[in-house]
């Protein structure tokens, strides 16, 4: 089960773009944002890795990190390490990338830890490593810019109360996702979860990439001053 308060580590093949690996522990002190994409998912390429290189662009790399995550469930042979180093080089990406670990005929490892439900996929954790925001499929800019620079601002040891009331602050202040209906379709398929989490489902043009299997999971993370705000899949588009 998912505790998004001690989330798990990374679990990574390859990484590049960085001298060295890059972990949640090493990362304390600064805001992440993860963007998970496949190589084929066309959600990932017009909308998840193009977002995350603006977010890179933007922020202050001393302030906020902005992680690429291939996380290759389909399609494994066309996403080698060596087709994702030409990937990256012919898109000109700089922000540092991670290849997720194959685990066999299973999910990749972090996929799997992550319960991510398929591609593309936002997660946002706070500076103390604590898993702010989980979305499945486009997410508008201004939206998780918005989200980022309220985690920025909070302070580096914010109290549960602290963080419980910007997290009001936010919702006050930001449209709820599931108030906008998006041209085309979001798909997911992985895990449907029930989480005790507010969970926003997102139908953007684009698609998403999902569908290795379909869970019916009953957590109830316990924090629910902290949610961390998940998509779930509306429908396959593959």
């Amino acid at each position: 089960m998912l505790n998004p308060e001690t989330p798990p580590e990374f679990s990574t093949l390859r990484w590049f773009n960085t001298p060295a690996p890059l972990t949640l522990a090493s990362l304390k002190g600064k805001v992440a944002v993860v963007s998970a994409f496949q190589l084929h998912c066309p959600g990932s390429l017009k909308h998840g890795l193009p977002q995350a290189a603006r977010m890179a662009q933007t922020f202050n790399s001393d302030e906020v990190v902005v992680i690429g995550l291939n996380t290759a469930f389909e399609e494994h042979d066309k996403q080698a390490v060596g087709a994702l180093d030409a990937f990256i080089k012919d898109n000109g990406f700089a922000f540092p990338i991670a290849k997720d670990k194959p685990n066999g005929a299973q999910l990749p490892k972090t996929m799997d830890a992550y319960e991510i439900q398929g591609t593309p996929t936002i997660l946002v954790f706070d500076r103390q490593g604590r898993l702010r925001r989980h979305y499945l499929g486009q997410v508008d800019d201004i939206r998780l810019a918005a989200e980022v620079m309220a985690l920025v601002i909070e302070s580096r040891d914010a109290p549960r109360e602290q963080s419980a009331a910007l997290e009001r602050r936010l919702a006050a202040a930001l449209v709820d996702p599931e108030a906008h209906e998006h041209e085309g379709g979001c798909c997911g398929g992985h895990h449907d979860h029930g989480h005790g989490h507010e969970h926003h489902a997102h139908s953007h043009d684009g698609g998403c990439c999902g569908g290795a299997h379909d869970h019916e999971h009953s957590h109830a993370h316990e924090m629910p001053p902290l949610p961390a705000k998940t998509a779930k899949p509306s429908r396959k588009s593959r």
